[in-house]
């Protein structure tokens, strides 16, 4: 089982105390909302400590993202890399919440997907209000098509990779080596 329901999660960290929730997303989007108890390690940090996570891990982990995308490929490079008892939670904190599922609050933000969204469009839109004057400029608004279009088949985003970076998604930070001794089989 690589992933599970609201319901499912819920019953499964009240019933197993060695469960470790896992929140793969931006550290903004985590300070807007996340579950009680859940360790922020962006995706990229996952990537990044790929090989300490697996040897050290303790536990089940519950993968955690906004949608459930990103927690998927968290939770396919840890499989991969051979930490076999990882799930994801199906939906992500978009499901979660809209289960009715508690939540801890903080300062809103918006989710990486949605600033896609924003960016993608302002930049099609942009660039075909520009090629009314400078033709060529229709060109950018194709290489964003395109780049759409190849992050929906690869399951991929540079752009919303690129914008997870800006201080506005780093916003209060992570901790990442609180975060990795957190997942350690020692600090349980």
């Amino acid at each position: 089982m690589s992933h599970i329901d609201t319901a499912a999660a819920r019953s499964l960290i009240a019933a197993n105390p060695d469960v470790l929730v896992v929140d793969v997303r931006t550290p903004a989007e985590y300070g807007t909302a996340h579950i009680d108890g859940a360790v922020n390690l962006p995706l990229d940090q996952v990537d990044a400590h790929l090989r300490r996570i697996v040897t050290d891990a303790g536990g089940r982990l519950l993968l955690v993202c906004q949608s459930g995308n990103r927690a998927e490929r968290a939770r396919t490079a840890l499989s991969d890399a051979g930490l076999p008892d990882v799930v994801v939670l199906d939906g992500g904190m978009n499901a979660w919440i809209a289960s009715g599922a508690p939540v801890d609050r903080g300062r809103p933000r918006w989710p990486l997907e949605r600033q896609v969204r924003l960016a993608a469009g302002s930049i099609v839109l942009t660039s075909v209000v520009v090629s009314l004057w400078v033709p060529a400029a229709v060109l950018v608004a194709g290489f964003v098509g395109a780049g759409l279009t190849f992050a929906a088949l690869t399951d991929t985003c540079a752009m919303g990779m690129l914008l997870s970076k800006l201080p506005y998604n780093r916003a209060g930070g992570v901790d990442v080596e609180a975060a990795l001794t957190r997942l350690s089989r020692a600090s349980r």
